[in-house]
This record gives structure tokens, sequence and C-alpha cells, in this order.
């Protein structure tokens, strides 16, 4: 037994052993990481659409008989939700709560979808559309109520900077503790603040201004891409202070293997699978989406919750990386093992 434990402590030891575990882990990472956004984006399936309903004959025989058959074409369900008026639709449709708006009168059916939001779903109801109408006899129109900017006519530039403004996030922190190991607790977080505010600021120039790819609300774009550089730094922060070195294996896999599919940037939350469009919405990625999202297309709609998400996870990792702060690293802790 003691020999098995002079070998094992040996082993450990030796400068082979933690390059042998990260050849292990990044094995294990290719591998997940090629899952994750496969399972996430490279089917898209329609789960529960919400569609609003107007038209003085939605309730009949044809009325039903269309909604149906998009569900059936669709393999989904459609949430359907009757309003009164078409004005009472579009404003369900400005506070995100239906994808589209489907308008039945008689043999003449329109189906007006939303790009602005969720480019995949719109797609997902314009091909299904003319399908059933096709199928039924009815004349059909397909119009875009809310459609992109048209420099993102994909609608994935919003996806695009928040993944920068996550993954440079974090690549900071590692930064700060790699090479100003000197800092203390508050100045640490302090420089975290700083080199959030900054990278915010060039990714709103550089897609805005240079590119001209989005018109993005400055203030709120920009507090909106901090707020998410801030928390993925103080993430790897965190870690680092709980499992030292180990560090980037939990902030890669919470936010880039989980995180990033889930958000809700590249496929709709309604076409993920059911698990991934409900944990995105309680992850960074997913709640910068959100709130970017809310900024750029739907003004004067802006919820509170997306930037509560944001701010719990900046505040937890804050308050954990001091409570621990020995831990960390560069802390006294460190300098004790050092010397």
């Amino acid at each position: 037994m003691d020999d098995r434990t002079g070998r094992w402590a040996a082993l450990k030891g030796s400068p082979y052993f933690p390059a042998t575990v990260i050849v292990l882990i990044l094995g294990a990472a290719a591998g997940l990481f090629a899952g994750s956004y496969t399972y996430a984006m490279a089917d898209p399936t329609p789960h529960r659409i919400p569609v609003a309903v107007v038209g003085v004959s939605h309730e009949t025989v044809r009325g039903k008989a269309f909604a149906a058959g998009m569900e059936r074409q669709l393999n989904a369900s459609l949430a359907l939700r009757y309003e009164r008026s078409f004005e009472q639709a579009a404003q369900e449709v400005e506070e995100q709560r239906v994808f589209g708006v489907l308008v039945v009168h008689g043999e003449d059916v329109t189906l007006y979808v939303s790009g602005a939001s969720g480019a995949s779903v719109a797609q997902v109801l314009s091909e299904a559309a003319p399908k059933v109408a096709q199928q039924l006899g009815v004349r059909l129109t397909v119009r875009d109520m809310k459609p992109l900017q048209r420099g993102d006519p994909r609608g994935l530039a919003l996806f695009y900077i928040t993944l920068a403004a996550v993954v440079i996030g974090f690549i900071g922190a590692v930064q700060l503790s790699v090479n100003a190991g000197v800092l203390s607790p508050a100045q640490r977080i302090a420089f975290t603040v700083a080199y959030a505010a900054l990278g915010a600021l060039s990714i709103v120039a550089v897609v805005d201004w240079g590119l001209g790819a989005l018109d993005l609300p400055l203030l709120e774009s920009w507090f909106i891409l901090a707020l998410t550089m801030f928390a993925s730094g103080m993430v790897f922060t965190m870690f680092n202070t709980l499992v030292r070195r180990w560090a980037m294996v939990p902030t890669w896999g919470l936010m880039v293997l989980l995180g990033n599919p889930s958000s809700g940037g590249a496929v709709s939350w309604p076409l993920l699978p059911s698990p991934l469009g409900t944990i995105g919405r309680w992850l960074p990625p997913g709640a910068s989406i959100n709130a970017q999202h809310t900024a750029v297309y739907f003004g004067g709609h802006q919820r509170v919750a997306p930037f509560l998400v944001l701010a719990a996870w900046g505040l937890v990792s804050c308050v954990v990386f001091l409570i621990w702060r020995d831990r960390h690293p560069s802390g006294p802790s460190a300098d004790t093992q050092a010397t």
C-alpha cells in the first residue's frame, strides 16, 4: 500500500502529469465543443412557437384548418394567442411574446413574421406557410412586419458581438492573473471593470461606426457589452480562486460549451432543444443577447431580467473571489507556497 502511495505521489510530482491531464481534457473538450454546437444548431426543430391570430373568422373551419396544417408541417405546436385587433397583436410582437401574426379573412390568409424576433423562426414559418396554403387552397401573403437591419440580414451580428464580449472577458481575466499577479483583489476587480468598459466601446465602434453592420443604441449597447465582459471576467476569476490553475475548464464549459449554444443568438429559443432554451436565459451569454436584442430592435420594451442575471453572475463571482481571495494563485497563500 505504501509503495502504491509512493508511486502515485511520484507521478503527481512529475512534470508530465499536468501535461497528460491537459491532453486528456483538450481531447474531451474538442468533442464536447463540436457536439454542443451541433446538438443545438445543426438541425433546429420547432418547439411551441407563439403566434397571434386576428380576424373575424379566425375561429372558422378554414382558420382552424390552416393553424392545424401549420402544426403538422412544423411537427410542433403553435401556441396561438387570439387577439381582437391587429394593433394588439403587433403590440404582442413588440413585447416579444409572439413570433408572428396570422390574419385570416375567409379565403385570404396573411402571415406576418418578425425577422427581428428571430430570423430562424421567421424562416421556418415562411417556408411552412405556402405548403399549407397550397394544400388548403387559400390565398396566402407573407410579410415581414419587423425586419432585421440591412447590415445584418441573417440576424447573427448580435451573437457575434456577444461571443466577442464573453471570450475577451475571460481571456482578459486570464491575462491579469498571469501578467499582473501583484494586483490586490480590489485592484483586480477595478482593472476588470476598466478593460470591460474599453472593450465594449471598441466592439460598438468597430461593428457600428466602422463596419455599419448594426445601428446600436450607444449607451445601452455599451453598458450591456461591458456588463457581459465584466461578468465573464469575474466568472473566470471566481473559478481561478476555487480550482486555481484548472479554472479555464469550468469557465469554458459554462460560458462557451453551454452558454453560447443555448443563448438564442444563432438559433432562436423556440427552435432549440427544450433544456437548452430554458437554461440559456439564466447564463451570461443568453442574458446578454436577450438584453441586446431588445435594445436594438424593440426599444422602449426593455426588461430588467437580463440585466439582473448578468449583475448576479458578476456580483456572486466578486463575493466568492473576495471571501476566498487567499486561495487565488496571486494571493498570500500562493506567496507562502512559493517560499
